[in-house]
């Protein structure tokens, strides 16, 4: 390796060691999960749903100590790869996440997310105007 990549290889080895951790602490989260929690956040006790977050803990486990590995790793191919897998990976997840909130039947998300984009009463929407040409003029 050279000098020249070694700012590059550094920055790529926390962002990798920064994954792995947060990856072990929620697939721990999840794996150990108890009732109760998950209780609350679906909004009432099923165990096929405690299942699969435990099992989706598992993989996060599984996924953070494998980046916690390859960092040890040299092969510049084999980095590229981990860094376009995890890509896809969280993009994927972005958008199945995306689309859940869509495609629920209930019209709360639609309003949640115009509140957000464009504030309480649509205070925001005066953001995206475009400037006046008397404003333009005093500059």
């Amino acid at each position: 390796m050279t000098d020249r990549h070694r700012p590059t290889r550094q920055q790529l080895d926390r962002l990798l060691l920064l994954d792995a951790i947060v990856s072990l602490f929620l697939g721990g989260i999840a794996l150990l999960a108890p009732h109760g929690l998950v209780q609350a956040v679906s909004g009432g006790y099923n165990h096929n749903t405690h299942e699969v977050f435990r099992l989706y803990g598992c993989l996060r486990i599984a996924v953070g100590w494998i980046l916690y590995n390859a960092r040890r790793v040299d092969d510049g191919q084999f980095r590229r790869t981990i860094c376009e897998a995890l890509m896809i990976c969280y993009a994927a997840q972005a958008l199945a996440v995306i689309r859940a909130q869509f495609t629920e039947h209930s019209s709360r998300n639609v309003v949640m997310y115009g509140t957000f984009r464009f504030g309480e009463g649509g205070g925001m929407i005066k953001i995206y105007e475009l400037p006046s040409t008397s404003a333009r003029s005093t500059r």
